[in-house]
C-alpha cells in the first residue's frame, strides 16, 4: 500500500512538472509574439505585425467602430487608421494577465500605448484570445479599446 502511494505521488509530481513546463513554454511563446508585434509596428511594418494574427476569415477584431471579421479586413483597417509613421508612433504593450483556457488557448489582458510626438499619444486596453494552430500561437480574437 505504501509503495502504491509513493508511486502515485511520484507520478503526479512528474506530471505536474511537465504541465508547468509546458505552460511556461506557451506563455513565453505568447510573450515573444507580442514583443515581435511591438518591434514590427515600431519598424513601420504593419504586414509583419499582422503575422501574429490568424490568417482566416474567422479572425475577429473588435474596436471602437464595432467588429471586423477576417485577417485581410483587419489589415486593411490598420492601414487606413495608421497610414504613416507619425500616426503609428511607437507601440508599447503591457501584459496584465495571461491565463490558460485549455492546452491550446490563452486569454490575455493588457494595455497598449502609442507615443506620438506629432499627433499626440493614445492608448487603451486589449483582450486577446490566442489559439495554438498547427503548433503556432496566433491571435484569433482581439478586442481593443
Amino acid at each position: 500500500m505504501k509503495n502504491q502511494f509513493l508511486f502515485i505521488f511520484a507520478f503526479l509530481l512528474v506530471f505536474s512538472s511537465i504541465c508547468q513546463a509546458q505552460k511556461n513554454t506557451d506563455q513565453k511563446a505568447i510573450r515573444q509574439l507580442l514583443m515581435k508585434q511591438e518591434a514590427d509596428w515600431n519598424a513601420g511594418n504593419v504586414d509583419e505585425f499582422m503575422e501574429g494574427y490568424w490568417k482566416s476569415d474567422s479572425l475577429a477584431f473588435i474596436g471602437a467602430k464595432g467588429p471586423t471579421y477576417g485577417w485581410q479586413n483587419t489589415l486593411n483597417n490598420y492601414k487606413v487608421r495608421y497610414p504613416d509613421r507619425a500616426t503609428m508612433g511607437t507601440l508599447k504593450f503591457t501584459i496584465l494577465r495571461l491565463n490558460p483556457l485549455d492546452k491550446n488557448a490563452y486569454f490575455v489582458i493588457g494595455q497598449w500605448h502609442l507615443t506620438r510626438p506629432e499627433k499626440g499619444d493614445i492608448g487603451g486596453h486589449f483582450t486577446l484570445v490566442f489559439r495554438k494552430i498547427s503548433g503556432k500561437w496566433l491571435i484569433v480574437s482581439d478586442h481593443t479599446s
